[in-house]
């Protein structure tokens, strides 16, 4: 693994030096409109901004949170955070208030890095620990930010709180002009709590060597070049596009450009005609969202095309002509589409394949920085998440013969250190032979491609022993256009599904401004009990789905979009 990019040490210290020396004079971070730096200047500003944490009396070991939309400077806060030796604590904006207050505490962090949007979430609360707050578009404290609308009673209780708390510990700090520290490959560099389905946020202890390993591991998937543009629409503090979406990039030279408004439709279309992106990553509701509402109903817009749509070989070709047009709404160049975060439909995916789009499905949780498997793009496989990293060992734990399913498991330098202050639970994923237990249950083809058939905790027990998946049943009926999301669970013996409707699309098919809400009503049962019937000859006997539920709110989610199941499910 070192010697592939002749690193010294597995460090993101020194994945940082050798992009510096490589690629000094090219473009690295930037705004899709504004602000752009090249590697030499972001390098110079992660030293400025150690020296920065260094006069505020940081040093090795320390927290040092994060909460920002993206922007070219939180790459270099998490740089000048993790190459110094301390460790950087990531939040996703998407955490409700009280869930950012409880990580700021939990995680012990000292300072945070904070942009204008989130500062509020911040001042909410008095009694964080915090010593300091920098502003992540200016790099400079908060306090000296002379904005009058920030100039509040709060602010300024919080400052003198602050600074009561700094002026202690800064008698014990480290001098300014104190030696570098040289960080080593299982030194802690970041911690990220996770909001997971189970509602038990966890802070996920990360290595130097797991996250500079996972990002080199990626060459097995995709050739990554300096002349590449990566356009990045997930928050950085998701593992995914920390890793792949960034450390991915500045690892080969590459140029990362964020968007500096709001990723409406419109803005994101435009930016992708600007940029011409050759790589991005999404979640997996961006693509199906896009194929649902643009792609798919145009096949069935004439009589004619319908008919031809039912011939494979006039399918595919159809297929073909829409991929390219897909190609061009995202700019003409993309070579590597990367999803991952939770299961792609089926459908689409089966889309992408005739269309020749060049996706790539990656698997992995933020336990394991996060990448373990990926489909290679020039080979995909219906449904598979493609064979293991580089470097990477998978298997499977309590094989069931008869299935050819079982508990996967994995091994390798990308598996965390532990969860953070709970080695119990630590324990009970993390073995004595550093083999990681997933909680994710599948099965290898005779190629080694790994498919995922679910999650262990969600199977349910059918009615003559049947492991029941509820995700692919979910797949199947998120497969119409005016389904949003659902969600199948047992109930008293019987699959229920609640279905989310895309009420924007109901709202066209029924014309509701010309109905009586009873009678919009009655339609829409009925309409609900005829989508169950359709899904229903798509399943097998004992997957069949007693009764739809129309749920009328939004189901709550993580911010990879799955949906949190221990809010709705007993």
């Amino acid at each position: 693994m070192k010697n592939a990019y002749d690193l010294q040490e597995v460090t993101l210290a020194a994945l940082l030096e050798r992009s510096f020396a490589l690629y000094h004079e090219r473009k690295c971070v930037c705004y899709v409109e504004g602000e752009t730096m090249t590697y030499a200047h972001f390098y110079e500003k992660v030293h400025d901004v150690i020296k920065q944490l260094r006069t505020l009396g940081i040093g090795p070991g320390d927290h040092i949170a994060i909460l920002s939309e993206n922007m070219p400077h939180w790459g270099v806060a998490y740089f000048a955070i993790t190459t110094m030796g301390a460790v950087a604590v990531p939040i996703l904006p998407d955490f409700h208030t009280s869930e950012v207050h409880h990580i700021l505490k939990d995680s012990l962090s000292k300072g945070i890095f904070v942009s204008e949007k989130y500062l509020d979430t911040v001042l909410e609360q008095e009694e964080n620990g915090l010593l300091f707050a920098i502003d992540l578009k200016t790099l400079s404290m908060i306090e000296e930010l002379n904005k009058p609308d920030l100039v509040t009673e709060k602010f300024e209780q919080f400052k003198k709180s602050m600074g009561e708390l700094r002026e202690t510990f800064l008698s014990n700090s480290v001098p300014e002009n104190s030696e570098p520290v040289r960080v080593a490959e299982d030194d802690l560099a970041v911690l990220l709590y996770t909001s997971g389905t189970t509602g038990h946020s966890k802070g996920v202890m990360l290595t130097h060597k797991n996250l500079t390993s996972n990002a080199m591991s990626t060459r097995c998937v995709i050739t990554t070049m300096p002349d590449d543009r990566f356009l990045s629409i997930l928050p950085l503090a998701h593992t995914l596009e920390c890793t792949v979406g960034m450390l991915v990039p500045l690892l080969h030279g590459s140029a990362i450009y964020y968007l500096n408004k709001v990723p409406t439709p419109t803005i994101l279309l435009k930016a992708m005609q600007q940029v011409r992106p050759t790589y991005m990553l999404s979640v997996p509701l961006v693509i199906e969202k896009i194929c649902k509402t643009k792609v798919f109903p145009k096949f069935q817009s004439n009589l004619v095309i319908r008919n031809l749509y039912k011939i494979p070989f006039f399918r595919k070709l159809i297929h073909r002509s829409a991929g390219k047009k897909l190609m061009e709404s995202f700019g003409g160049k993309i070579r590597f589409f990367g999803i991952g975060g939770a299961p792609l439909s089926p459908l689409v995916e089966k889309f992408l394949i005739e269309a020749r789009f060049p996706y790539v499905i990656g698997y992995g949780l933020t336990e394991t920085s996060p990448l373990l498997a990926g489909t290679p793009s020039q080979k995909p496989k219906l449904r598979s998440t493609g064979p293991a990293m580089d470097g990477i060992e998978l298997k499977l734990h309590n094989y069931n013969p008869h299935t050819k399913e079982g508990e996967i498991i994995a091994r390798g330098p990308n598996i965390m250190k532990g969860y953070y202050k709970d080695p119990e639970r630590t324990a009970e994923v993390l073995n004595d032979e550093g083999w990681f237990f997933t909680g994710d249950l599948g099965y290898f083809d005779d190629e080694g491609y790994l498919f995922i058939s679910g999650r262990s905790k969600n199977v349910i027990i059918g009615p003559s022993g049947e492991n029941i998946y509820p995700e692919q049943i979910e797949a199947v009926i998120n497969e119409n256009e005016y389904i949003a999301d659902s969600l199948v669970y047992d109930q008293e013996g019987k699959l229920v599904a609640r279905i989310h409707l895309d009420y924007e699309r109901i709202d066209e098919k029924f014309s509701a401004n010309q109905h009586a809400d009873s009678e919009l009503r009655e339609d829409i049962d009925a309409y609900l009990e005829e989508l169950r019937l359709q899904t229903n000859k798509k399943l097998s006997a004992f997957k069949k789905i007693h009764k739809f539920i129309e749920h009328s709110e939004p189901f709550v989610t993580t911010p990879t979009k799955k949906i949190k199941r221990y809010l709705y499910i007993s």
